[in-house]
């Protein structure tokens, strides 16, 4: 029987069969994260060793805000922020070592939302006092070590049904207001000495707003303030351990036997958890 096959056909059917066959090896590259697949990826990430040492020694940040979603509520809360630790000779302020993002992440965290805190009212209003206070005892009465006794003080912790987020929220909001009522100019435009002048109304409870104390919100502003300067990086705060150094501390260093019988006073170079997870 005479063979009428085109001599041409078994040059188109082999290109076919390697066409599919790179076409296969491609699918499962890209798909399944192969060979080729890594290949293809490494051509777009060649270079030197120094540059990718130099990447790797690089500084990472987070700062994204992930709770004020307006832009005048996280102005405001950096301008309050700087008054309260502001730059100086001694080194950096509230904002260049990130404070504003640190307290936007505690809001958005569980401890922003309460989420371990019992809401539920009714919310008393009670004078704040020492968290102790002494038993009163008769003014002959020995009192010896074995004899005093710590009583908790008639005092309410949090009370109210706000959440610290929507307590930060408010308080800006009052704070803007009180600005614009008394000076006719937003918070972040007005001198630091304004400024000061509002902090200093919200401080001794002057401002009124929704039903709480002012003084509460000024407290909880300074207290997370101090927080974000000076904790660990990973929070979102103390930039680059800035605050440490300014202090000359070290950072949550595990061991100093190394060091302990020195008699010279170190200098040590801080280090945050994150250089303890090979970040």
């Amino acid at each position: 029987m005479t063979n009428n096959k085109n001599p041409n056909q078994d040059t188109q059917d082999l290109s076919r069969r390697k066409f599919l066959k790179s076409g296969g090896l491609v699918a499962g590259g890209l798909l399944g994260g192969s060979l080729f697949g890594g290949l293809l990826t490494n051509q777009f990430q060649k270079g030197t060793k120094d540059e990718t040492t130099s990447q790797a020694g690089k500084q990472v940040s987070f700062d994204a805000r992930t709770f004020f979603s307006r832009n005048e509520d996280f102005a405001l809360l950096s301008a309050a922020t700087e008054r309260i630790y502001p730059e100086n000779k001694n080194g950096m302020g509230a904002i260049e070592l990130g404070v504003p993002y640190f307290i936007d992440r505690q809001c958005a965290s569980n401890w922003g939302r309460n989420a371990n805190d019992y809401m539920v009212g009714p919310f008393p209003s009670i004078t704040k006092t020492d968290v102790y206070e002494e038993e009163k005892r008769q003014t002959n009465e020995v009192i010896t070590s074995s004899t005093v006794v710590k009583l908790p003080a008639g005092t309410a912790n949090y009370q109210t049904k706000m959440t610290r987020g929507t307590f930060f929220l408010e308080g800006l909001n009052a704070m803007e207001k009180t600005s614009q009522d008394k000076f006719g100019e937003r918070f972040v435009n007005l001198e630091p000495k304004q400024q000061d002048e509002i902090l200093q109304m919200f401080e001794k409870g002057v401002v009124k707003f929704s039903g709480v104390d002012s003084a509460d919100f000024f407290s909880l502003l300074r207290q997370t303030t101090i927080e974000g300067v000076y904790a660990d990086p990973v929070y979102g705060g103390n930039r680059n351990m800035e605050a440490w150094r300014m202090k000359e501390y070290p950072g949550p260093i595990m061991s100093f036997l190394d060091k302990i019988e020195e008699e010279e006073f170190i200098v040590m170079e801080p280090s945050s958890l994150r250089n303890y997870q090979g970040l």
